[in-house]
C-alpha cells in the first residue's frame, strides 16, 4: 500500500513539475539590482536558485563555526549516558558506592539529571545511607518531584518511620493523583503503620493501575485482608466483616485461614471449621490443611476419621501427615501420631513436625527421644543440622515403613513427584 501511494505521489509531482516548466518558458521573469554602480540582471527563476544556494552555504558555515564549541558539550553528553548505563549496572549487581558515584556525575546533564538522582539515591538507600538518598532526593524532586516523593516514601519505610511515608503519600492519595507506585507505597507504609482501613482502601486504585502482576497483586491483598480479619475486635464485628468481602476475596485461602484462626479465637469454631472444610472441598490447601488441625474444638475424633478420608487422595503430602499426627496426639494415640509425623518429617522435614513428634514420645514417657526431637525442632527452626534419633527397634530388622506412596492418575499411569 505505501508504495503504491509513494508511486502515485510521484506522478503528480512530475505532471506538476512539467506543467509548472511550460509556465515559466513562456514567461521566466525578470530581477533587476541595482547597488553603488553595481547592476545584476536575471530570471525570477535564477534568482529563487541564487537565495536557495546562499541560505545553504550561510547555515554550512555556521555549522563550521559552532562545530568547536559544540564538540565538549557532545563529549559531556556522551559520557554523562555512559556514566548512567554504568552506574545502572553497578546499582542491579550491588555494588552500590560505585553506582552511587557513576550516577551522581550523570546527574551533572540537565537532560539525565532526574533519573540519575533517583537512581543514586536507591543506591545510597541499599548502601544503608538514608541521609545521603534524602539529600539526593531533595535534588531530583526538582526534575521529577512524582517520583522523588514516592521514593522518599520508600526510603522512609525502609527505616522504620513508616508514619512519615503514610503522611507523605496521604495528601496525594486523598487527590487521586498519586502514581501507581505510590499507591504501592501507600498499602505497604499503612500496613506498616496499623492503619488498616487506609491500606485498604488504597487496594482499589492499584489494581485499576495495573502496576503489579495478578500474582503480586493477589499476595499483597490477601496480606491486607488477613491484617484486616486480625484487627477485629469481637465475633459480631469479624462476622459481619466476613459477609461483606466479595466472593473472590473469601475463597483465598490466607483469608480463609485469618479468617478461621480469629474466629476459634473468639469461641466461634463451628463457622470456623465449615469455612475451612468447605475450601478444602474446592480445592485442596497445603496451608488450610494445617489450620484445619490446628483449631480447638471438642470434635477431634471425626476430623481425624475426616482428614484420613483425604489421606487416599493425598498420600503424600505433608501438611496432610502433620495434621493426622497433631490430632492423633490431642486423642492420645502415639503409635499412630509417630508413624503419621514420622512420614512427615521423611517428606518434609520441618520444626512443626519434630515439635509434634516430641510431643508424642512425651506423652509415652520417652523424655529422653522427646528432647532429642524439642532439640531438633529449634535447629530445624533456626537452619542448623538436626540430630536423628535414636534406634528404639532391633537394629538389624529393616525399616519396612513407606516413605512416600505410588500415586496414579484415571489411566493407571503413576505420577512423578514435583
Amino acid at each position: 500500500m505505501r508504495l503504491w501511494y509513494g508511486i502515485g505521489l510521484l506522478v503528480v509531482a512530475a505532471a506538476l513539475a512539467a506543467f509548472g516548466w511550460h509556465w515559466v518558458a513562456e514567461d521566466p521573469g525578470y530581477v533587476l539590482l541595482r547597488l553603488r554602480g553595481w547592476r545584476v540582471e536575471t530570471t525570477v527563476v535564477a534568482a529563487l536558485v541564487i537565495l536557495l544556494l546562499a541560505w545553504a552555504l550561510l547555515t554550512v558555515l555556521w555549522r563550521l563555526a559552532r562545530w568547536p564549541f559544540g564538540a565538549f558539550s557532545r563529549r559531556h553528553r556522551r559520557l554523562s549516558q555512559q556514566r548512567l548505563g554504568a552506574g545502572l549496572i553497578a546499582l542491579m549487581e550491588g555494588r552500590h558506592g560505585d553506582a552511587e558515584r557513576d550516577l551522581n556525575r550523570a546527574s551533572r546533564l540537565d537532560s539525565l539529571r532526574g533519573p540519575a538522582l533517583l537512581a543514586s539515591a536507591e543506591a545510597a538507600s541499599r548502601r544503608g545511607e538514608p541521609g545521603r538518598a534524602l539529600e539526593a532526593l531533595d535534588q531530583a524532586a526538582q526534575s521529577a518531584p512524582r517520583a522523588a516523593r514516592v521514593l522518599r516514601a520508600r526510603v522512609l519505610r525502609r527505616e522504620g518511620k513508616s508514619a512519615e511515608a503514610l503522611a507523605l503519600l496521604v495528601p496525594e492519595a486523598d487527590k487521586g493523583t498519586l502514581t501507581p507506585g505510590g499507591w504501592r507505597e501507600l498499602v505497604q507504609a499503612a500496613m506498616a503503620n496499623g492503619d488498616i482501613r487506609r491500606a485498604r482502601e488504597a487496594l482499589a486504585p492499584l489494581q485499576k493501575s495495573g502496576a503489579l502482576g495478578n500474582r503480586a497483586y493477589a499476595t499483597l491483598e490477601a496480606q491486607v485482608l488477613a491484617a484486616t480479619i486480625q484487627a477485629a475486635s469481637d465475633g459480631v464485628s469479624l462476622n459481619t466483616l466476613w459477609s461483606q468481602l466479595p466472593k473472590t476475596q473469601r475463597r483465598v485461602p490466607a483469608v480463609i485461614d485469618a479468617y478461621a484462626r480469629r474466629a476459634a479465637a473468639f469461641g466461634l469454631t463451628l463457622p470456623a471449621m465449615d469455612e475451612v472444610e468447605s475450601a478444602l472441598r474446592r480445592e485442596w490447601s497445603p496451608l488450610l490443611i494445617e489450620t484445619y488441625g490446628t483449631l480447638a474444638g471438642d470434635d477431634v475424633e471425626a476430623r481425624l476419621r475426616r482428614a484420613e478420608g483425604w489421606l487416599d487422595a493425598h498420600p503424600n503430602d505433608a501438611n496432610l501427615l502433620l495434621t493426622l499426627g497433631r490430632m492423633c496426639v490431642r486423642l492420645k494415640l502415639w503409635g499412630k501420631a509417630k508413624q503419621y509425623l514420622q512420614r512427615s518429617l521423611a517428606l518434609a522435614p520441618g520444626s512443626a513436625a519434630w515439635e509434634a513428634l516430641g510431643d508424642a514420645f512425651a506423652g509415652q514417657g520417652d523424655a529422653g527421644q522427646a528432647q532429642r526431637c524439642y532439640r531438633n525442632a529449634l535447629a530445624s527452626a533456626r537452619g542448623d543440622a538436626v540430630t536423628p534419633l535414636a534406634q528404639t527397634a532391633n537394629p538389624l530388622q529393616p525399616d519396612t515403613h513407606p516413605i512416600a506412596i505410588e500415586e496414579r492418575d484415571v489411566h493407571g499411569v503413576p505420577r512423578l513427584r514435583e
